[in-house]
């Protein structure tokens, strides 16, 4: 009997919701593969001194057999992903959830594995981003002038932020850990979770929730590998990945409630907006929307909403 290796890459540490969902992929594996399967997880290639961006070269090359990487890598080879990107377009997890376990979601795997080597065997729940910054309170969109902000590896984030009034500095999430406690970065978005897992809180005061954009990760898998595995092993693998993600995205959602609670008082700041300040924003990035809504097809886009 030839044993099956499975090396599963990401880039957070253990106390992750995407790391806590990994693990159980892997003991699901070896519950019903026993023997035939070596599951090893290497969650925070940062602390290998990669970058998150690395992770679906390292698939691609079969350095790793899978990951769980942000949709805005996929983005060039599958521009669909933009509509996930759109920002207040993703209202509620019920319903993006209900797309990406449905026709959406199936489009965007075919679309994946066509035009990449990879397959995508769930989409995570990479939690709705926020603004946090060291400046000063953000509740409308005159306060974001002039600020530093770090983006995601996103064109169309970068022209969001910019109708924002922020001035957009792309950089993997490496880079901007290592220099969060330095000037470079005045500003950044990310969900809760990562907010606080990465140490954000300590360093930027300030936290609006916006929930200007809805993450979806990818678990992404070699196509290449996953399709020489016999029947039965990829069978089980697609049942492990569904699991896997009914789980991530459970703990994703609690995680919400569980930061707000962890925060001191005493060291941020949290910006609730009211129903008016929260129109402004959605109405300041209508013309970045409107952009993009004329490129994509309204027929997927109606799934989000």
């Amino acid at each position: 009997m030839q044993r099956i290796v499975i090396r599963c890459g990401g880039y957070q540490k253990p106390a992750s919701v995407h790391n806590r969902a990994a693990v159980r992929f892997g003991e699901i594996l070896k519950r019903d593969l026993g023997e035939r399967v070596e599951f090893e997880l290497i969650g925070d290639v940062l602390a290998l001194g990669r970058k998150s961006g690395d992770l679906l070269p390292m698939v691609e090359t079969g350095e790793l057999s899978c990951c769980y990487i942000s949709t805005v890598r996929f983005t060039k080879a599958v521009p669909e992903f933009k509509m996930l990107e759109l920002p207040f377009v993703v209202r509620d997890r019920a319903t993006v959830n209900r797309a990406l376990d449905g026709e959406f979601g199936d489009h965007l795997k075919r679309r994946v594995r066509a035009a990449t080597p990879f397959r995508i065997l769930g989409f995570w729940d990479n939690g709705f981003r926020h603004f946090t910054n060291s400046v000063r309170p953000i509740r409308t969109p005159a306060d974001c002038a002039g600020l530093r902000i770090r983006t995601q590896m996103s064109e169309l984030h970068g022209e969001v932020f910019r109708t924002l009034g922020f001035q957009p500095i792309p950089a993997d999430i490496k880079e901007f850990s290592e220099q969060i406690a330095g000037d470079r970065f005045q500003a950044q978005d990310n969900p809760l979770t990562n907010i606080y897992l990465f140490n954000v809180h300590k360093y930027h005061r300030y936290i609006t929730l916006s929930a200007h954009f809805f993450g979806a990760s990818a678990f992404a898998f070699n196509n290449a590998e996953y399709a020489s595995w016999p029947t039965e092993v990829q069978t089980i693998v697609n049942a492990a990945a569904l699991e896997a993600t009914a789980r991530q995205r459970q703990l994703a959602a609690a995680e919400d409630t569980d930061v707000l609670a962890a925060l001191d008082p005493r060291q941020n700041e949290v910006i609730r907006l009211s129903d008016s300040e929260h129109r402004a924003f959605v109405d300041a990035v209508q013309p970045v929307v409107a952009k993009y809504r004329r490129e994509l097809d309204p027929e997927l886009l109606r799934y989000l909403q």
